[in-house]
């Protein structure tokens, strides 16, 4: 199994049908259509090879044009599996993200399998607006997000209305979407790369 390509292809299937398809990210439907959207995998179970990816992929997202590229998921299905590791290690990437000086042109927004908002149980299913098949980096353009949010009234609500749709859709509203991880992770030995 050639694993960057499954986890390119389920990561895509999980954009079209949750994101796009119930609407999550009201953003997103745009930067998709018009093959905007870069994917980049670290098959890597090191986090440290993930944030020098992480590096690469803001500096290539900065100097490339936003009509061509205008946004990076980078996916790192081997690594950080348990969720309170991967949110420790976003501030990480922030650090990248300052060391770089493109705070404030790109933002980093973040999923995971086992993503889970705060005051919420894990199987509580507003979660699953943050759940994608694996652990993934969101690279955004300020700009970007600023046209999006204006041509978009009542940005603010889009998070209560994700939560209510899938309080009604359930777990099982969500697993009729098809949306799942095919490539297995492996252990979470940071000397084992790929």
């Amino acid at each position: 199994m050639d694993e960057a390509k499954t986890v390119v292809e389920d990561m895509a299937h999980w954009l079209n049908a949750a994101v796009v398809g119930l609407n999550l990210c009201p953003f997103a439907k745009a930067v998709q259509v018009k093959g905007q959207v870069r994917y980049a995998v670290c098959l890597s179970s090191d986090p440290q090879d993930w944030l020098a990816q992480l590096r690469e992929e803001l500096l290539l997202l900065a100097q490339a044009d936003p009509e061509v590229t205008d946004t990076t998921l980078l996916m790192a299905p081997h690594a950080l599996p348990d969720f309170l590791a991967f949110n420790d290690f976003l501030a990480d990437c922030d650090a990248v993200l300052g060391e770089l000086a493109l705070e404030g042109e790109i933002q980093i927004a973040d999923f995971h399998p086992r993503y889970q908002f705060a005051g919420t149980q894990p199987g509580d299913p507003e979660n699953l607006t943050n759940r994608a098949p694996y652990p993934t980096l969101h690279l955004l353009r300020e700009a970007s997000i600023d046209r999006a949010v204006e041509a978009y009234p009542e940005a603010e609500m889009i998070y209560e209305r994700n939560v209510a749709l899938l309080n009604h859709m359930g777990h099982a509203g969500w697993q009729a979407l098809g949306v799942q991880a095919r490539c297995p992770v492996r252990s979470n030995d940071p000397k084992r790369s790929s």
